[in-house]
């Protein structure tokens, strides 16, 4: 059960301005959701975004939103994206069947999300180091629970090298020396 560029979304819960102060590791959820979010853009993997309430919560955060390329926004009251009409009708309408989703917090908005995509027959795919919450064992939790219930836990790096799928072409070493080759003396913390 591979990821699939051509499946693919990249699905990007509330990096919101006013909620990442408090968040346990924030900062490495947007630097590991930005590093992603650039290579699906190479690729032509669709990335979304959404926001919770964002009179409240403010907007996607200014740092993530200066490294994306094309994205998509969607606004949200629900804890769930996928309870939001105009959301679950633009999925369904791009025929792809494959999320990879991340965010904060990682036990309620991004937990719920997962929990409807995979009620509503996606295969979901937990980005863990860029799903974060205030308190990190509260993240664990969620990943947990989300894969007891179906999902697939995965890093960027799995991401990145399932949607590359080989080494031998253009894009591939394109990728390799702006995204892949940098990382590759960087270490990661997991949730």
């Amino acid at each position: 059960m591979r990821l699939d560029q051509t499946q693919s979304v990249l699905l990007m819960v509330d990096f919101q301005a006013g909620l990442l102060p408090v968040i346990e590791g924030g900062n490495n959820a947007i630097q590991e959701a930005a590093w992603l979010a650039g290579i699906a853009n190479h690729l032509q993997v669709p990335v979304w975004l959404t926001e919770q309430y964002p009179e409240r919560l403010g907007g996607t955060d200014a740092r993530l939103l200066s490294c994306l390329g094309a994205y998509q926004t969607w606004q949200k009251l629900h804890f769930s994206v996928t309870e939001e009409p105009a959301f679950t009708q633009a999925l369904a309408a791009l025929g792809r069947k494959q999320v990879v989703i991340c965010g904060t917090e990682a036990h309620i908005c991004v937990l719920q999300s997962a929990l409807g995509l995979l009620e509503a027959g996606y295969k979901v795919f937990w980005l863990s180091e860029a799903a974060a919450s205030r308190r990190p064992e509260e993240a664990r939790l969620a990943r947990e629970r989300a894969c007891a219930n179906g999902a697939t836990a995965v890093s960027a790096d799995m991401v990145a090298y399932e949607w590359l799928y080989r080494c031998d072409t253009a894009t591939f070493k394109e990728i390799h020396r702006h995204f892949l080759k940098p990382r590759a003396a960087q270490t990661v913390t997991f949730y």
